[in-house]
């Protein structure tokens, strides 16, 4: 069974940075989109960025001009830069990986921008 680790959140206060990453546990081939997710308690998750496999990205308003995503292929890693923040970008935040058929889903690493 795959499974995604993420690590890179924390603890930053408002204008800071973190940069959020997600490793699959071992190679996954086929691998189209990959996307960064948030919620928060009560609402729903929502999309942050998303990845295909060539390289295009897509961004939620909230996030466009600040946040970066990128991927490794070779190493089936996903990342989220994010700069500037904000504490309205207080979530958890989640990976997923889209392959044929079916999505692993990272299991949340929890990213706090206060003062």
């Amino acid at each position: 069974q795959v499974q995604l680790v993420e690590s890179g959140g924390g603890f930053v206060q408002p204008g800071g940075s973190l940069r959020l990453s997600c490793a699959a546990s071992r190679s996954i081939p086929d691998i189209t989109a990959m996307a960064w997710y948030r919620q928060t308690p009560g609402e729903q998750r929502e999309l942050v960025a998303e990845i295909s496999s060539g390289g295009s990205t897509n961004y939620a308003d909230s996030g466009k001009g600040r946040f970066t995503i990128s991927r490794d292929n070779a190493k089936s890693t996903l990342y989220l830069q994010m700069n500037s923040l904000k504490p309205e970008d207080t979530a958890v935040y989640y990976c997923v990986f889209y392959v044929r058929g079916g999505r692993f889903w990272g299991q949340g690493t929890q990213v706090t921008v206060s003062s």
